[in-house]
């Protein structure tokens, strides 16, 4: 993995770790940036990079897990690594129930440390491409007229050209013409494949 092309936000009120954390991961080829305050590293405008975010659980103002919640409602998809020197069960149990990578007291070691960074990067990387993938699907959406649209959410349920036509009250030869549009804008192969995008989108449930 090409560590150069990932950073590492670090956010932990204590300086000496902030040092310490960062020498390590720069000098396994890491980007980083450091913050002593949650609402400092809210208030950054992240890079587009593959990251992840080492979090301090007390931390003055808003705390780790306030601010794990934050990212959450904000739809920021940035693994987390917690570290504390104050941990426990129900704590852990907690951040990882929220999502977290990993849940290290301190000191922590240098592998586990690089161990989970490395799980995290890897995530957000897989993270990044399934957006980039919604994104292309919501694009191509777009380009439909609203009677296509309609035509695609139906055949994405699973409903038949003859079906729709019922439905819609409209000749049966109209809906596989709209449905032959829909099939070419969304660049979909197959049936399944357009469901496929429309489960991705939210356009219908993955659980019919």
């Amino acid at each position: 993995m090409n560590n150069r092309r990932s950073i590492v936000y670090i956010v932990d009120d204590d300086i000496s770790v902030c040092r310490a954390v960062s020498l390590l991961l720069k000098s396994h080829g890491f980007k980083v940036q450091t913050f002593t305050r949650a609402a400092e590293f809210l208030a950054f405008k992240q890079l587009r990079l593959p990251s992840c975010l080492i979090l301090d659980i007390r931390l003055p103002g808003i705390n780790g897990f306030a601010l794990q919640d934050l990212l959450t409602s904000r739809r920021l998809t940035i693994p987390v690594i917690f570290i504390t020197g104050h941990g426990n069960i129900p704590m852990s149990v907690k951040g990882m129930k929220a999502g977290a990578i990993d849940f290290l007291s301190k000191p922590v070691t240098e592998k586990k440390l690089l161990g989970a960074v490395t799980q995290a990067i890897l995530k957000n990387k897989i993270q990044i491409k399934e957006q980039s993938a919604i994104s292309k699907i919501k694009r191509r959406i777009k380009t439909l007229s609203p009677r296509e649209l309609e035509v695609f959410r139906l055949v994405a349920k699973g409903m038949l050209s003859k079906q729709i036509a019922r439905k819609l009250g409209t000749a049966l030869q109209t809906i596989k013409v709209h449905r032959g549009r829909v099939m070419q804008k969304m660049q979909a192969k197959t049936v399944t494949e357009l469901i496929h995008f429309a489960q991705k989108c939210g356009i219908v449930s993955s659980q019919r």
